[in-house]
């Protein structure tokens, strides 16, 4: 059963935007944080951002910030990470996960459920 689906990746050229969608099953809604990963071959999963439950906050990587931003649409039960300036060094397959509020951060070690994930390719 999946908990957690993630959609919206592709190829997009350098400079160009993406939005990554996370739709969760109602009790993921009611009483998790969920957050954003990306896992580039070859190097470990890095923690991109997240959003709180119920209070919105929010924390992202120095890597992202000012070029993503995270969101949530509570009637969809989706959370949202809307990519621009994308570079090639972005290039990835992005998670999403849910995670206790009290608990997450940027390392996933922090994080107790996780998507299939969806690739995102930059060209150059």
């Amino acid at each position: 059963q999946l908990r957690l689906v993630e959609s919206g990746g592709g190829l997009v050229q350098s400079g160009g935007s993406l939005k990554l969608s996370c739709t969760t099953d109602q009790f993921i809604w009611d009483y998790y944080a969920i957050g954003w990963f990306r896992q580039a071959p070859g190097k470990e999963r890095e923690g991109v951002s997240w959003i709180s439950n119920p209070d919105d906050n929010t924390e992202y990587a120095d890597s992202v910030k000012g070029r993503f931003t995270i969101s949530r649409d509570h009637d969809k039960r989706t959370v949202y990470l809307q990519m621009n300036s994308l570079t090639p060094e972005d290039t990835a397959v992005y998670y999403c996960a849910a995670g206790l509020p009290l608990r997450v951060g940027l390392r996933s070690g922090q994080w107790d459920y996780w998507g299939q994930g969806t690739q995102v390719t930059v060209s150059a």
